[in-house]
């Protein structure tokens, strides 16, 4: 938020020095994040009046001419669009001949046949704003002609800042002022307040006594879309440029300066942080204003700006009284589905104006709405429709429910100060709830601060707010003020103590760490996933860090399934639904970010399936495992890349296997031929294998990549120690006759499910094909190791043997003879 220090200076008279608010609204929770130093306009830029505005026949200028005081009358020609026509007694900016303006010098010069003396000037123009689309005016007898504007326009500084959600209480100058005065005990100048209502206004507005309600969310309190409206009127009025003090604070504040009606209402958004609404009476049909919801689904709605916006039953609108038949908001809604004769919507609730009612030009008579809306149902409409503007900002944060009055009254003061006449009566609709009482102790809030503050001393910090608190001795009873809306639990309290008692007064100490009985062992999956984090990157891996996003295209590309989660508002046209598998993420970055044909990564991430979201870890290997050099190196083949996962679950200490997978069981990211279940602790986690070549092909990879993806947590085992066997080993070697379909792992299951007690572990060492197998056979030796509690005798592993190449022959394999 940008708000002028000349403008707070104002409203707190003992503010420092703007050197010194830095570390100030640091400590208020509120810091700068940045503070501009705005000139003023050179010597040379004077206010001056028109006293004839001509079109110059065969061109787009005009001719004005001007009274510049006491260089008498001159004449220039402009260009500018809003230079046509001008009244009389308008005033503007004039850059006098001498003037060194954006590094150029101003002189008399030549235009179409006048000597234009100097340049009218837009805001852009002198450095003051950034419109560009036409002259800066001020209204007739702003200063006296000839007056330099640096008088009027003095430079000053812009605080930027920074605003957290929570605080819509300060996006506004009275807010900021508020702050500042209650933290440094300084006197605040409240803004004048306009004329009070009395009696009833001219405009009916339809609205239930409690307001229009929102349909009860079983978890929440009922809530209400509208529960605030206040109407007013101002008659008489002559639109044109604002008071120059005005539009000085507006355009400063970040805002462009439009004509007196709207900067009018921009201000006291500005000032107060009440959004305000101004509709031309004339499109006020019936004098009557409706609250209610869109009647139709895809009801179209064009706002002021000339967008159209389709809006239904779950969208605000404020309607005129034009709808036949209908004099209530119930009534409204019993005609919903039924077509309207030409458009009768003003604006869309608290986020913007319509087409129809939109202040012109030539508007006169004006209607004033101030309203409090749900912040929630804004939110919802304004993101739905892609619609953000000042005011939507500052209701989605939370307004106060009581400043309506303050505000309609305020606005219709300054627009009376511009000669507009003021119905004294106002249309006040609509019961608010403000923030209720809230009970806390001064040792509770110590004791959560772990500061020592006197309880006298939370009283006065909590009044300096605007808080109204009771309470003897200890206890504390804090009715909040209405434009608190985010303080309601006794830690809020807390939270305004420490900030105005100075967060810099919290002693220094160690924190105390107190696990709760049921966070103990919480940050087991943390330490597991650091450790096999940790473990792949010490087996050479790189960590890998991708979007989680993904489209149609790349999933086909992928042969994984398609994103079932769909972005609404995708941020580009390849990432529009969340992955379903973590393997395309790492082909990608292999294929974007590898240095030439080599990669070894990793990623751990989340994806989202039909089957419901989960964590997985995903390993890729293209090329040699470790590149030649001056030695031989490490090729990068399939045997290299299940050794590593070997080695993975080693250094993790746990067991693995792979199960190779054929047919259907094949998953579509694999080579048919060069795929396996990855087998970890005695659970199936995931895959091992080639990627398939076509895959391969569509993503541009040459040469062999091998995959591997797991779920995360993997399974865990107790660790359990023995003493290592005294008694040797005792080996044999058996050689496996079976069709060449029959993998090792088959062959492999079988001895170990017939070997007993007394094996201990399988190992091959040998393939052979050969005519003297037999065509279509292939022979796997194997080592087999027995060993048990003492040194075994042949008589004791010849029976195993036995036994082992039995359940070989049953199988219908056979046994290799010396």
């Amino acid at each position: 938020m940008k708000i002028p220090y000349s403008w707070l200076k104002e409203l707190v008279p003992g503010l420092p020095v703007v050197s010194e608010l830095e570390p100030i609204l640091a400590g208020l929770g509120l810091p700068l994040e940045g503070v501009e130093e705005v000139a003023a306009p050179p010597a040379g830029v004077l206010l001056v009046a028109v006293k004839a505005a001509e079109a110059m026949p065969g061109t787009q200028l005009t001719r004005l001419t001007l009274d510049v005081g006491e260089h008498g009358e001159k004449v220039i020609a402009s260009g500018a669009g809003n230079a046509v026509g001008l009244p009389a007694g308008t005033m503007l900016a004039l850059v006098s001949p001498g003037t060194e303006l954006g590094g150029l010098t101003y002189g008399v010069r030549a235009l179409q046949g006048v000597e234009s003396w100097g340049m009218a000037a837009s805001a852009k123009e002198l450095g003051l704003g950034e419109s560009s689309a036409g002259l800066m005016l001020f209204p007739a007898n702003t200063a006296k002609p000839g007056t330099p504007m640096r008088e009027l326009w003095a430079a000053d500084h812009v605080l930027d800042v920074e605003v957290t959600p929570n605080r819509a209480d300060v996006l506004s100058a009275l807010g900021l002022a508020r702050d500042l005065a209650a933290f440094l005990k300084l006197d605040l100048v409240q803004p004048p307040m306009g004329p009070q209502a009395v009696g009833e206004g001219e405009i009916r507005v339809s609205l239930p006594e409690k307001g229009i309600r929102i349909e009860r969310d079983p978890t929440q309190k009922l809530r209400f879309g509208c529960d605030r409206f206040v109407a007013r009127t101002v008659s008489g009025l002559r639109n044109g440029p604002a008071p120059l003090w005005m539009q000085r604070r507006v355009t400063l504040a970040g805002m462009r300066s439009i004509d007196l009606i709207v900067d009018t209402s921009n201000y006291v958004m500005l000032e107060l942080g009440q959004p305000t609404a101004l509709y031309d009476r004339r499109d006020v049909r019936g004098d009557q204003i409706l609250v209610a919801f869109g009647l139709r689904q895809g009801e179209r709605v064009r706002d002021l700006l000339g967008n159209e916006h389709e809006v239904g039953p779950e969208d605000l609108l404020i309607l005129d009284g034009a709808q036949p038949g209908v004099s209530t908001v119930a009534e409204a809604f019993e005609t919903a589905g039924q077509p309207r004769p030409g458009d009768t919507v003003l604006g869309i609730a608290g986020i913007m104006g319509g087409d129809h009612g939109h202040v012109r030009a030539d508007t006169t008579d004006v209607v004033v709405e101030v309203a409090h809306f749900d912040p929630v149902l804004l939110r919802r409409t304004s993101t739905r429709l892609g619609l953000k503007t000042d005011a939507v900002y500052r209701y989605e944060r939370g307004v106060d429910p009581l400043l309506p009055e303050r505000a309609a009254a305020r606005l219709v003061g300054l627009l009376g100060d511009a000669g507009g006449q003021v119905h004294p009566g106002a249309t006040v609709v609509g019961d608010p709830e403000i923030p209720g009482r809230i009970e806390a102790t001064g040792e509770q809030i110590r004791a959560l601060l772990g500061m020592p503050v006197d309880t006298a001393e939370m009283r006065g910090i909590l009044t300096r707010l605007g808080c109204v608190v009771e309470g003897e001795g200890d206890t504390l009873s804090v009715l909040p003020p209405s434009w608190r809306v985010d303080m309601a639990i006794w830690q809020d309290l807390a939270e305004e103590v420490a900030r105005l008692h100075g967060f810099v007064h919290l002693p220094e100490s160690l924190p105390t760490l107190r696990v709760h009985e049921s966070n103990v062992g919480a940050e087991k999956p943390g330490v597991a996933r650091a450790t096999l984090r940790r473990t792949l990157a010490g087996l050479g891996a790189q960590e890998v860090v991708t979007y989680t996003f993904t489209s149609d295209e790349e999933a086909g590309k992928a042969r994984t399934e398609r994103p079932g989660v769909r972005l609404r508002n995708p941020l580009t046209a390849d990432r529009t639904g969340l992955r379903t598998a973590l393997y395309p993420s790492l082909v990608k970055a292999a294929q974007a970010h590898a240095k030439g044909d080599r990669a070894l990564i990793f990623e751990m991430g989340r994806i989202f399936p039909a089957s419901g979201e989960t964590e997985r870890v995903g390993l890729l290997m293209r090329g040699p495992l470790a590149p030649r050099t001056d030695q031989a190196g490490v090729a990068g083949d399939f045997r290299a890349f299940k050794g590593l996962v070997e080695s993975l679950a080693g250094t993790l200490g746990a067991s693995f296997e792979l199960r190779q997978l054929r047919g259907d069981a094949v998953p579509a990211a694999l080579h048919p031929g060069i795929a396996g279940e990855v087998v970890w602790n005695g659970q199936s986690v995931g895959w091992l294998g080639a990627l398939h070549p076509e895959i391969a092909q569509a993503f541009g990879l040459k040469g062999d990549t091998f995959l591997m993806e797991a779920a995360l947590p993997l399974p865990g085992r107790e660790w359990a120690f023995r003493d290592p066997s005294r008694a040797p080993a005792a080996w044999r070697d058996l050689a496996v006759i079976t069709p060449a379909g029959v993998s090792y792992g088959e062959i492999a299951a079988l001895l170990r499910e017939h070997g007993g007690t007394l094996l201990e572990s399988v190992e091959p060492f040998d393939v052979f094909t050969g005519e003297q197998i037999g065509t279509g056979n292939r022979s796997v030796a194997v080592r087999l190791v027995f060993r048990g509690d003492r040194t075994l005798t042949d008589a004791e592993v010849d029976p195993v043997m036995d036994a082992l190449m039995g359940a070989v022959r049953a199988q219908g394999w056979s046994i290799r003879e010396k």
